[in-house]
């Protein structure tokens, strides 16, 4: 039977526990519980050590050494290990919960089991929605939850400027000095994806790190101009210190050289730590600023691969040695936000996050997870439950449009005053795996004064539809690669970072359909074809389900296999689709104000013609 358990506001500080924790460790007083016979990776000494005890008192460790039996008293719970592993506790240093489409309450749910018992998470997509009021709701669902949970105040908001897309909020250098007020685990600015606007010296930009820097904090990083030059370096000296785009061992190198984290990302749909942990397996670059993370992981793969489990297993079949693996996840993801003194290590004074594994540590197979001392999950279950404070209304009403969108609200002119005929025209190419996009010339058609899509080619459009109620804007453009082999649509109201209302297709009339059934859904994703119509309702801010993971999972598969038949088979597909509308990536993207390129200036709005310019 589960436990229902209810959590703390926050975790206790050591300076609260720090009396109770030595007498513990003098055997004054009676563990909560101890461990034996455990072979303890010590992420510390970056050794395995057999034959060892940990005694826990409460939240945190209170001894680890050969022989805990002084510890012991009479309701003291004891778990032998069996001789198995025991590490610290995973920790993602970069997440966004929302692009795994659950709550934090279903998060939580869907990865202690896997062995994640912490995280830094960013949470600027619902930032991006509801501004302020989002970031609190995620920051204080997340406090409902055994994990260690850290939140970083959303530093783009929008992620460039309101004259390339239409946010639902805007956040500057007062609204950052706030958040960092609402607690302890508000650790750390987020990252900072208007790189430009910090190298060349934007007032909101950087105010938003002074306002960091000035609370004792850290700044994260999202810099995709080529490294090696001095913007780089005027990029770290604004005091950003850490970075996860990066998708090259040289990128790597020239971060960690610069004094900054690497964040080495292994994403649902971004495939980055084969190219990058080659800078320490094939370069020798010091491991101690790598880290493992995962970015974005949607639902279905937190359910068919996992999570942090499932990036160390990856990184250790790269040639990491699995010891370093761990480090990657759990010491130098706390000290690289200054936490290292309560998680990271099972060592006295941190928290009690312990993962007990089965069979070689190579596998990284979990078999049993505590957080904070707590029994959290066996064997793949959860052994504890916790209530939600649920979720305000405001949250659930989020898209601010009818549904009355038309197929001819897709319809693209021409070129004014000009004839019929061929013309060429940028496309945004979607790249499977991969963040980025390329810009492509195609040649398409104009019939009856407007454009057309290229017959006979792996051709759609895509349209941007602001959705918050504040411009009705909207601009399509050209899209290729995408796959489909017949008429098909999708729609969504996940478009990072403003996330307005997506929607790509290569049929009108099936566009508009399944942009009506999301505003009907008030947010979510659906794929529609001739035959058949597919849906993921995700009401929360239009991003995420407050159903359980598992059944959130089954529908993001439904979407997946609907994508499929459509003739889109990329790896789970719609993780890279949702990133199309990401102004801040290169090369080309779309938002609702039109088509932006990214260049060594910074973003610009370009023409959907290329004779246009």
């Amino acid at each position: 039977m589960m436990n229902t358990v209810t959590f703390a506001d926050s975790r206790r500080t050591l300076a609260e526990d720090m009396e109770t924790l030595g007498k513990t460790a003098r055997g004054d007083e009676a563990a909560t519980l101890v461990i034996e016979n455990a072979r303890l990776v010590n992420v510390m000494s970056g050794e395995i050590q057999p034959g060892m005890s940990i005694a826990v008192q409460g939240e945190r460790i209170a001894y680890v050494g050969y022989n805990a039996s002084h510890t012991k008293g009479p309701h003291t719970r004891v778990i032998n290990a069996g001789g198995r592993y025991v590490t610290p506790g995973l920790i993602d240093g970069h997440c966004h919960i929302e692009s795994s489409q659950i709550t934090p309450r279903q998060f939580a749910r869907a990865v202690l089991p896997k062995g994640t018992t912490g995280g830094f998470f960013d949470a600027h997509e619902i930032a991006n929605v509801l501004g302020m009021k989002g970031l609190r709701l995620m920051l204080e669902e997340l406090r409902q939850t055994p994990m260690a949970g850290y939140m970083q105040a959303a530093s783009c908001v929008p992620s460039t400027s309101s004259d390339v897309e239409t946010s639902g909020a805007e956040l500057g250098p007062d609204e950052v000095a706030e958040a960092f007020t609402w607690g302890p685990d508000m650790v750390a600015l987020g990252e900072v994806m208007n790189f430009p606007g910090v190298v060349f010296g934007d007032e909101k930009m950087l105010g938003e790190i002074k306002e960091t820097l000035k609370a004792g904090r850290v700044a994260d990083g999202h810099y995709t101009w080529p490294s090696g030059d001095w913007r780089m370096s005027a990029y770290a000296a604004s005091g950003i210190s850490g970075d996860h785009e990066v998708t090259s061992a040289e990128e790597v190198i020239d971060r960690v050289r610069l004094g900054m984290y690497a964040k080495l990302r292994r994403g649902s749909a971004w495939h980055d730590v084969v190219p990058t942990i080659t800078a320490y397996t094939e370069q020798g670059i010091d491991t101690r600023r790598l880290m493992l993370v995962t970015d974005d992981r949607s639902p279905e793969s937190l359910v068919d691969e996992g999570h942090m489990d499932f990036v160390v297993r990856h990184a250790i079949e790269q040639g990491v040695p699995p010891v370093t693996a761990f480090q990657m996840a759990t010491l130098n993801t706390a000290e690289r936000f200054g936490l290292s003194q309560d998680i990271g290590s099972v060592t006295p004074g941190r928290y009690a996050d312990i993962l007990i594994l089965d069979g070689p540590l190579r596998d990284v197979n979990v078999r049993t997870t505590i957080a904070a001392g707590v029994e959290a999950a066996e064997d793949g279950d959860m052994l504890i439950d916790w209530e939600s404070s649920g979720i305000p209304d405001e949250a659930m009403q989020s898209v601010h449009l009818q549904s009355d969108v038309k197929a001819e609200d897709f319809h693209v002119e021409g070129p004014a005053g000009e004839p019929d005929g061929a013309y060429t025209a940028r496309a945004i190419q979607v790249r499977e795996n991969h963040v980025d996009t390329k810009e492509e010339h195609i040649e398409v058609p104009v019939r009856d004064g407007r454009l057309r899509l290229p017959e006979n080619k792996d051709v759609c459009w895509i349209s941007v539809i602001e959705r918050h109620g504040l411009k009705g804007s909207q601009a399509s453009a050209y899209l290729t690669n995408v796959g489909f082999t017949k008429p098909a649509a999708l729609a969504s109201t996940t478009a990072h970072d403003s996330h307005n209302l997506l929607v790509i297709g290569n049929n009108e009339t099936l566009m508009a359909e399944a942009a009506n059934k999301v505003i009907d859904m008030q947010g979510g994703v659906v794929v529609v074809t001739e035959n058949d119509t597919t849906a993921l309702p995700l009401p929360v801010a239009g991003l995420m389900s407050p159903e359980p993971f598992e059944h959130v999972a089954e529908q993001s598969k439904g979407i997946s296999r609907a994508l499929e038949s459509a003739g889109c088979t990329m790896n789970y597909a719609f993780m890279t689709l949702s990133l199309l509308a990401l102004v801040v990536i290169p090369d080309l993207r779309l938002s609702d104000i039109g088509l932006i390129q990214h260049t060594d200036e910074g973003f610009r709005q370009v023409p959907l013609l290329v004779d246009e310019n």
